[in-house]
C-alpha cells in the first residue's frame, strides 16, 4: 500500500478549525474538539498535524487522575516526572516547556499544541479538565481535543471549558469522493468504478474499513492481469474484500 496521505473532506475541515482557530477574536478560545465514531480517521489526521508541527501528543486513560495526567504530560516531553515533586511543581515545569517549544515553533513558523486523544475517557472529571484549561489559557496554546461522541456532552457541564471550545469539527463517514480518492492514493493496482463503488457501499464510510478492503483488493490484483479500468467487481467475486467490526469477512458476491 502506497504510505500517501489522502485530503479527504474531513482533513479538510480539520485544518479549516485550525485556521479559524489562528484568526480567532477571543484568546482563550484555545479548545479544538474533533469528534465522531471509531474508524473515521481521527487519530491519523491529530498525529499528521503532531509531525507536522512537533506537537505533544497524548492518550488518555480511563483511571487518569490529576497527577497521573501532569505525569503524562511530562513523559510526552521526555522528562522524567519521578525528577520533579508534587503537582505544583510538575505543573510549573510544564507551563515553561510548553512556552518554550510553542516560541520555537513560532519562530519556525509552526502552529504548536498539545492533542488528547481518547478524551471522552476523562471528559466528565472536573479536575482533569480544569487542569487542560489551565495549561491552555496561560500560553493559548491550541489544545485538540478527540473524543468518540461523548466529549462534547461532557463538556457541556463545565461553561468555563465548554465557551473555550468554538471550534468543533464533526468526523463524517466518508463520501464516494473521499473512497475514491483513498483507493486511487493508497492501492498499488487500478481499481475500477464498480469496485470502488463496492467498497464504499459496504465499509459505511468506515476508512478503516475501506483501508482493510485496499489492501485485500492489492493481493489480489498484483497476481491477476485485470483490463484497462482495473480491478472490477466482477474479476474478485468470491474474494475476501474486508473484516467488520464484530470480526465478519465480507466477499464479494459470487453473483453480481
Amino acid at each position: 500500500m502506497k504510505p500517501t496521505f489522502v485530503e479527504t473532506e474531513n482533513v479538510r475541515r480539520f485544518y479549516a478549525k485550525l485556521t479559524a482557530y489562528q484568526e480567532r477574536g477571543a484568546r482563550e478560545a484555545c479548545l479544538i474538539v474533533v469528534d465522531g465514531k471509531p474508524g473515521l480517521g481521527k487519530t491519523m489526521v491529530v498525529r499528521r498535524w503532531m509531525t507536522q508541527t512537533g506537537s505533544l501528543y497524548l492518550r488518555a486513560q480511563r483511571g487518569w487522575d490529576y497527577n497521573w495526567f501532569l505525569q503524562e504530560m511530562l513523559a510526552a516531553m521526555e522528562i522524567a516526572p519521578e525528577t520533579i515533586r508534587g503537582p505544583r511543581a510538575k505543573f510549573s515545569r510544564i507551563i515553561a516547556e510548553l512556552a518554550d517549544r510553542g516560541q520555537k515553533a513560532a519562530f519556525a513558523g509552526k502552529l504548536f499544541g498539545v492533542i488528547i486523544d481518547e478524551c471522552d475517557q476523562v471528559s466528565s472529571r472536573a479536575d482533569i479538565m480544569e487542569g487542560i484549561r489551565g495549561i491552555s489559557d496561560l500560553h493559548f496554546l491550541p489544545t485538540v481535543l478527540v473524543g468518540m461522541g461523548t466529549l462534547r456532552d461532557n463538556l457541556r457541564k463545565f461553561p468555563q471549558i465548554d465557551s473555550r471550545a468554538p471550534h468543533k469539527v464533526d468526523f463524517r463517514p466518508a463520501t464516494l469522493a473521499d473512497a475514491n480518492a483513498l483507493i486511487e492514493g493508497r492501492c498499488e493496482v487500478k481499481v475500477a468504478p464498480d469496485l470502488v463503488q463496492f467498497v464504499h457501499k459496504v465499509s459505511n464510510g468506515l476508512n478503516r474499513e475501506i483501508l482493510d478492503a485496499i489492501a485485500n483488493i492489492e493481493r489480489f490484483g498484483l497476481r491477476f492481469d485485470a483490463g484497462e479500468e482495473g480491478i472490477t467487481l466482477a474479476d474478485m467475486a468470491g474474494q475476501p474484500l474486508m473484516t467488520e467490526r464484530g470480526g465478519k469477512t465480507i466477499h464479494v458476491p459470487e453473483h453480481l
